[in-house]
């Protein structure tokens, strides 16, 4: 994890809905997701090639979370980006399932599950990490809106 997270176990999400409230608010795919840590398939999501400007925010309770600014092609089928709006707008959080070791990017204020963070991987951004996020867990909303 980087010095930028915070650990989604030293916090408590400010925006708490019961199970079956956010099954209620969010369409099946978007709950599978965003709270039970899907991933869509790639290739699939409306943002992954998106050159819209504008704020990227939580789908499940609206927070900012990235900028188009910081997006870039990856070309891995999912929206990428190098860093998030803000230093406090993500937690990163290990994450040892399907045998691999991962960091998972969750949202801070809900802390609904968005996507992965890699790290050196060649990519000539100002981080070096990519901020691989589902479509689904993202609204953007385009500058000027």
């Amino acid at each position: 994890m980087t010095s930028k997270s915070r650990d989604s176990t030293q916090s408590s999400p400010k925006v708490v809905l019961s199970d079956s409230e956010w099954r209620e608010k969010l369409t099946p795919a978007e709950y599978a997701v965003l709270r039970q840590a899907g991933t869509e398939r790639p290739f699939v999501g409306e943002y992954t090639d998106t050159k819209t400007e504008g704020v990227y925010r939580c789908r499940a309770c609206d927070a900012e979370l990235f900028r188009s600014t910081e997006k870039f092609e990856s070309h891995c089928g999912w929206p990428s980006f190098f860093d998030p709006a803000d230093s406090d707008a993500v937690i990163l959080r290990e994450d040892n399932s399907l045998g691999m070791r991962r960091v998972e990017v969750l949202c801070a204020t809900c802390h609904s599950h968005l996507g992965h963070v890699f790290a050196g991987e060649g990519y000539p951004t100002p981080t070096d990490q990519r901020y691989c996020i589902n479509s689904i867990s993202l609204v953007l909303r385009p500058t000027g809106e």
